[in-house]
Formats: structure tokens, C-alpha cells, sequence
């Protein structure tokens, strides 16, 4: 499963591919996240008091008002920062081996970004059909943060994907041949990492299951182009939609300019929700596939 471009990206991490690096690793990501969260936890209190600071952490656990989005995805830049942290002083590495090379990533994302939202396009005018957008966050507002949103959708993605397919895809594949290691363990952390079984109740598995298989796309994008454009470009396009553009009414819905007519708690919804997901992914994975594969 290897190709001659995920060797190549993988190179960097297989001086110093030791388990217990890796453990270590991990374990200093969480910690640089969570003392990240923490410093911004004291930042509102300094600014707003202690109860100013209780209430900006309850908007930033619902996600439903746009200040609350405007201070949760930035949390994302302690995932970020502790995988730097981690492969500089654990493993010895700089943060673009992380990457890939600067041109591929660009050229990369711009490709699956692109791609994937013409994917999504296509399905919200088929859904169109059915159902008709709420309006959400006004146009007059919605307009003037969407720099900000932009900018917090692509730290929120590309904290991800440094985390699970810039570090751990790649030093698992320094370590081990079998892609039932490199891909699957990353592809399920990462859908460990979104188990929310408020939002999905009893289709909580379905959705766990939806998010571990953007994980293996993911991981197998990376693995074909040896960079982290294509995974990056991909997960910005569905964040970028989901969050921005028609997000699921309850459901990180802060930022969006139109909101579901159905809420994330609505349980005859989950399938139709979980099954466009499913077509969205498959859509854009068959695309991209045959793209870089030439």
C-alpha cells in the first residue's frame, strides 16, 4: 500500500520512530491542547469576569450562537500547536515535514476543495427538492465574520489533519508496513475524537462509523499524493459547508448563513442526514482518486 510519494512523506519521521516517542507524543498534544483551552478560559476571565467567562463556555459548548463558533474553533490551535511541540522536541523534526512538500500541499488543496464543494453543491440541489433552508445568521453579519469563520474553519481542519495524518499516519508508517495500523488506528481516533452521542443519539454508532470512513478517505489521499493538501482541502470543503453555508439546525450552527428545517436531535432525520454524508464522501473520494492517480 505503500506508494513512491507516501514513502517520501513518510521519510522524515523514520529517524526517530520509537513507540514510546509516539506515546509521548500524543500525550504532549493533549497536554498543549488542554493548556491552551485553559489559557483562553483564563484570557475571558480577564476580560469578562468569572461569569462572563461561564456563559462565553456554555456558547462555545452549544455552538449555536456565533460568538460561541467564533471562540470554539480557535480551541483547535492547541491541537495544532502540540503536534508541533511534539514532533519538534520528541521527534527531532521540523513542522513542514508534517506537510509535505509546500507546492503539492497548495496545488493539493486547492484541487479537493474545490472538487468536494462541487460535490456538495450538487447534492443541495437534489435535497433542495425536499426540504427548504431556514434562514440563520443575517447576511449583513454572516458577511462581515466571514473572514474569521474562514480562517477558523481552516485552523479547526488543519489542526486535524496535522494531528491524525500528519503525525500519527506518519510515524505509524515509519514504524509499521501494514495499513491496517497506519490508516486504521489514525481514522479511529478521529472518529473518537467527534463521538457526540447528544447530537445523534441512537444513531451515535452510524455517525461514528460516517466519521472514521472520512478518516480511511483521508488517510488514503494522503497515502496516493503524499501530502496533506488533499485530505485538508477535502475536510475544509465539508466543514466549510456544514458550518457555513447550510449547517444542521442545533448542530454547530452558529456561523451559518442558512440552517436545516430539522434539528440534530430529530431521530428520522439521522438516516438521511448519515446517508448524505455517505454520498458526499463517496462522490468526492471516487473523483479525486481517479484525478491523482491520473
Amino acid at each position: 500500500m505503500f506508494t513512491p510519494q507516501f514513502d517520501n512523506f513518510v521519510a522524515p519521521a523514520r529517524q526517530h520512530n520509537q513507540i514510546w516517542r509516539l506515546l509521548l507524543g500524543v500525550v504532549t498534544i493533549a497536554a498543549v491542547y488542554l493548556g491552551w483551552f485553559m489559557v483562553m478560559l483564563w484570557g475571558l476571565q480577564l476580560w469578562l469576569g468569572i461569569n462572563g467567562a461561564i456563559q462565553m463556555a456554555t456558547q462555545m459548548g452549544e455552538a449555536t450562537s456565533w460568538m460561541g463558533m467564533l471562540l470554539l474553533l480557535p480551541t483547535f490551535g492547541g491541537l495544532a500547536l502540540g503536534t508541533i511541540v511534539a514532533a519538534k522536541l520528541i521527534h527531532k523534526r521540523g513542522v513542514a515535514t508534517l506537510f509535505g512538500p509546500r507546492g503539492r500541499v497548495l496545488h493539493d488543496f486547492a484541487t479537493a476543495a474545490v472538487a468536494v464543494l462541487a460535490v456538495y453543491a450538487g447534492l443541495v440541489v437534489i435535497w433542495s427538492f425536499w426540504f427548504e433552508p431556514l434562514p440563520g445568521l443575517a447576511f449583513s453579519l454572516w458577511w462581515k465574520l466571514l473572514p474569521l469563520a474562514l480562517a477558523g474553519v481552516l485552523l479547526q481542519t488543519g489542526a486535524e489533519e496535522l494531528v491524525f495524518r500528519g503525525y500519527l499516519q506518519q510515524q505509524l508508517g515509519a514504524r509499521f508496513r501494514s495499513p491496517v495500523v497506519w490508516m486504521l488506528l489514525p481514522a479511529l481516533g478521529f472518529a473518537a475524537l467527534h463521538y457526540d452521542p447528544n447530537t445523534s443519539g441512537t444513531y451515535t454508532v452510524m455517525a461514528i462509523g460516517v466519521t472514521g470512513l472520512f478518516g480511511l478517505i483521508a488517510a488514503d489521499l494522503t497515502r496516493i499524493t503524499g501530502s496533506l493538501g488533499a485530505a485538508w482541502g477535502f475536510h475544509f470543503a465539508n466543514n466549510l459547508f456544514a458550518i457555513l453555508l447550510i449547517a444542521v439546525d442545533g448542530s454547530m450552527s452558529g456561523l451559518s448563513i442558512f440552517v436545516t428545517p430539522y434539528d440534530a436531535n430529530q431521530a428520522s432525520m439521522m438516516p438521511l442526514l448519515i446517508a448524505g454524508d455517505l454520498l458526499a464522501m463517496a462522490g468526492g473520494w471516487f473523483y479525486l482518486r481517479r484525478h491523482f492517480n491520473g
